[in-house]
């Protein structure tokens, strides 16, 4: 049995990382974007609805505090993590979108895009490349 009070505000973790349990569905992303702190979950909100604008039927789930979007079951084209200063947004074929997101990753596929509290967002150009990577094969997690 857990000392923790079922309706205690969830544990942040590095950088303001909500940690919500692993979940499939709508309920556990809103559940991690109400969690983080200040700016990040109203950035978290507005990628959210954009991603859900832009990719009807769009799937959802939050495994290792991180929200994921995917056209299949456990198979995901984007998702999205709080650090200290920034939201990741990560496109898993991220190399395949034109023009390629600005930020490169260990893995050759995979590209990011940053959101800092104060930068303004193209949300035409997050928009264009949510829907580029939706279209691509997924990453099987």
């Amino acid at each position: 049995m857990s000392d923790k009070p079922k309706d205690a505000a969830p544990v942040l973790l590095s950088g303001g990382n909500p940690q919500i349990a692993k979940g499939y569905g709508d309920a556990p992303v809103q559940a991690w974007i109400a969690a983080a702190p200040g700016w990040k979950g109203e950035a978290g909100r507005r990628i959210d609805a954009l991603i859900e604008r832009t990719v009807p039927g769009v799937k959802k789930a939050v495994k290792w505090n991180t929200p994921l979007y995917g056209l299949e079951d456990n198979v995901w084209f984007a998702s999205f993590h709080a650090f200290d200063r920034y939201l990741k947004v990560a496109f898993f074929r991220g190399a395949s979108l034109d023009p390629i997101p600005p930020v490169g990753s260990k893995q050759k596929d995979v590209r990011y895009f940053h959101i800092h509290e104060d930068d303004p967002v193209d949300e035409a150009q997050l928009a264009e490349w949510i829907r580029q990577a939706s279209r691509l094969p997924g990453e099987r997690m």
